[in-house]
């Protein structure tokens, strides 16, 4: 895990929660320290919501535990059998995110029975409140969540990885052990950038109203995910399918120039939503062609020789599948330019010429 600004805003609500309880003379503070560890929230949506929740929580726990306490005392049979009840009515909530802390609190509780418990409850409870209060402010006032901005970025370094394993995947020049460490560090990428998705998607729908504009970007930065998982999809199935199959070094050159293809277009894809580049439609449609052609090469060649041809046909049905993903996200990102303030001149730009279709390698199978 790399050091980041959560962790930062970690430490500094936990230091303001225990010089909150200090100043409040409140003890022992070590549990509004708790708190606030718990309650640090990768977006804003996700901090108001648990802060809400905890409120509910907290309170039906510390309740529960108070009449658990003057009914089972504080035996810890009653201590158990009180926080399976609690971890059954925060999941019946659609809680579950609130039961660690729920449950410190409880057990907290019903630490003291007798006299004086109602005060040893609401003290136990104060804090819990003033460690999830100070995490709730330091996540809003101290470097706020950005999950747009951290996407951005992650998608440029992931997409680096995915196009240094896809050009070296089929000519083998990579080493095992780093193509293998590389891969992993891949799929963990791309699970994170489906995480900060997530969370992009989540504050779009409930935090605020989304607007038009949002919901399109949310659109390609979905289908970016998509692209990008797509990508992975191709190297595992070279890993387990191509290097098993009979094979030519024509039938490698073949597969590689097409990879080299949609790899440079999903490059260019990329570049265009940066507006680093300029829009070419021509190189989209012969993308397609390519891509088409190859799928329609293999189906002829599989029904021709289904043997020798089997695993090389999954590959290619995947390194398709990848491209199809292409197309849509370079149809997705010219949508998303046609419709913001820029004026459209891309008319007369593309009445001018009709660029030359390249012609595209022909099977290599005697």
């Amino acid at each position: 895990m790399n050091f980041g600004a959560r962790m930062l805003k970690t430490g500094i609500a936990v230091t303001l929660a225990l010089y909150a309880s200090s100043w409040l003379n409140l003890t022992p503070p070590v549990i509004a320290a708790i708190a606030a560890i718990f309650a640090m929230q990768p977006s804003i949506y996700r901090s108001f919501r648990y802060f809400l929740d905890q409120i509910q929580t907290n309170t039906l726990g510390a309740i529960l535990a108070l009449l658990g306490g003057m009914v089972f005392s504080n035996e810890p049979i009653a201590v158990g059998l009180m926080c399976i009840v609690v971890i059954m009515i925060c999941l019946r909530l659609n809680m579950g995110d609130t039961i660690g802390l729920t449950l410190v609190t409880v057990i907290s509780v019903m630490e003291v029975s007798g006299q004086g418990q109602w005060q040893f409850a609401v003290n136990r409870f104060t804090l819990s409140i003033i460690g999830i209060v100070s995490a709730f402010l330091i996540n809003i006032l101290v470097a706020p969540p950005k999950p747009l901005g951290q996407f951005k970025a992650q998608i440029e370094t992931t997409f680096s990885r995915l196009s240094l394993l896809l050009r070296t995947a089929v000519s083998d020049e990579i080493k095992e052990t780093v193509f293998r460490e590389e891969k992993r560090a891949l799929e963990g990428a791309i699970q994170s950038l489906s995480d900060k998705y997530n969370l992009m998607e989540e504050e779009s729908k409930k935090l605020k109203k989304a607007s038009l504009s949002r919901q399109r970007h949310l659109v390609v930065n979905k289908q970016m995910v998509t692209s990008l998982r797509k990508g992975n999809d191709v190297l595992t199935a070279i890993e387990q399918h191509y290097f098993q199959a009979e094979r030519t070094p024509e039938i490698d050159e073949y597969f590689d120039a097409h990879l080299e293809q949609l790899i440079k277009f999903h490059e260019h894809i990329l570049l265009k939503l940066n507006n680093k580049i300029k829009n070419n439609n021509s190189e989209a449609e012969e993308v397609e062609e390519a891509n088409d052609k190859f799928l329609d090469t293999m189906i002829e060649r599989y029904q021709e020789n289904f043997g020798g041809v089997l695993r090389l046909s999954i590959v290619a049905a995947v390194m398709y599948d990848y491209g199809y993903q292409l197309e849509r996200l370079n149809r997705l990102v010219d949508h998303l330019e046609s419709t913001s303030h820029r004026d459209t001149d891309d008319d007369q730009d593309g009445a001018k010429s009709k660029t030359a279709r390249r012609t595209f390698p022909t099977w290599p199978w005697k």
